[in-house]
């Protein structure tokens, strides 16, 4: 090692400059008035070249440097030395974050490293009374490589504007092959499991791969709940919009609600049908819509319980009436509705499915992936075309 390593290797290790000699019968000084002299060096340092020391200087001003930097760590220095402190240079440097890029390597908390298994974890919270058979954990993803080039693809789009960062706004929008950025990190869902009902809403364990080499199985909405936080999600590829069935931008529009009912008629022909659920849209609240059931031919002249209902933005509903008649073919309800003045109808927005069925069939429509799928009624399920 050249002595100029050896210098700088020992003064790295007395960030506080102990090992400056001072001239022997100088006055004996406390350790506040050490501290002090210790940090007028750096404020001297300061004024003399309008900067703080940088570790990139010479052995001195690395010195300096390191001595600065282990005196921000410390509250109860600082809190010493703050009068003395005219340029507030124990504050921490802030870094000023202009792009995605900047996020991502702004890793002050080192969330970005391989040991990242406390990013979800939750502090100073209430505990809960139940608890879950299984939560997610972050672990190294080893088939990592062949992901690289999406994540590639998806920071081009980015800085070329073909993809937009924008609010997260509901767990609909989490579907297999999507992008959002979770507390600066960029996180792709390669994988979405069974969709089950969980205390009224649907869950599913997802398969989260994320930017820095790391993966979880989060259930949809813990991703969810954390992306409300601090997340966004990223825009499709502007050339990929399902011709304009969604068609999100960065001024989405709430264009009302899809619902799935069921129908509480006493009609022991309708009574009879297992699995029978209405799927439908409306720009008004759901519960206005059905307020009239039992008087309008669409509902089969009958009172009809909500399922569920999902929040919409920029659907197209001639274009889902399309698709639910395609996607689930000869499952529609064949029946006809006799209203009060004795005109026949034939509502055709009644569909035999179980409900996992239907719900799966809603989540497709949302992220636009149900043109490549289709309902097999002989074996209940869905399957590609």
């Amino acid at each position: 090692m050249d002595k100029d390593k050896l210098l700088r290797a020992i003064f790295e290790n007395d960030p506080l400059g102990l090992l400056n000699i001072k001239p022997a019968g100088h006055p004996v000084r406390n350790e506040d008035e050490r501290l002090v002299a210790s940090f007028q060096e750096i404020v001297d340092f300061f004024e003399k070249h309008s900067r703080p020391p940088a570790s990139g200087g010479g052995i001195q001003e690395h010195q300096l440097y390191t001595r600065l930097e282990s005196l921000r760590k410390n509250p109860e220095k600082v809190a010493v030395l703050q009068k003395h402190d005219p340029h507030n240079l124990l504050q921490p440097e802030k870094k000023e974050l202009t792009s995605l890029e900047d996020v991502l390597s702004d890793d002050i908390l080192g969330l970005l490293n391989d040991d990242a298994g406390d990013l979800f974890d939750l502090r100073h919270v209430p505990k809960e009374t139940t608890m879950p058979d299984y939560v997610g954990k972050r672990t190294v993803c080893e088939d990592f490589e062949q992901f690289v080039p999406l994540f590639t693809a998806c920071q081009g789009d980015l800085k070329t504007g073909k993809r937009k960062l924008l609010p997260f706004r509901n767990e609909q929008q989490i579907e297999k092959g999507y992008f959002f950025v979770l507390k600066g990190i960029l996180l792709y869902v390669a994988d979405v499991g069974t969709r089950e009902q969980d205390k009224g809403k649907v869950n599913a364990r997802l398969r989260c791969i994320f930017e820095n080499g790391t993966e979880s199985d989060m259930l949809l909405r813990s991703l969810a709940a954390e992306l409300y936080k601090d997340g966004r999600r990223v825009t499709e590829h502007q050339d990929r919009y399902l011709n304009g069935l969604r068609g999100i931008g960065p001024e989405d529009e709430n264009t009302g609600f899809i619902y799935i009912l069921k129908s509480q008629s006493q009609n022991q022909a309708i009574r009879s049908i297992q699995n029978l659920y209405k799927i439908g849209f409306t720009k008004m609240p759901v519960e206005d819509r059905i307020v009239q059931a039992r008087q309008d031919p669409t509902f089969l002249m009958a009172d009809v319980r909500i399922v569920m209902t999902y929040q919409c933005y920029n659907l197209n509903p001639q274009k889902l009436e399309q698709l639910l008649h395609s996607f689930f073919g000869n499952s529609c309800l064949n029946l006809d509705v006799f209203d009060q003045a004795g005109q026949r109808h034939t509502p055709r927005e009644w569909f035999i499915a179980p409900l996992h069925i239907i719900e799966q069939a809603v989540h497709l429509i949302l992220s636009g992936e149900i043109v490549h799928y289709r309902y097999d009624a002989e074996k209940e399920e869905i399957v590609g075309r």
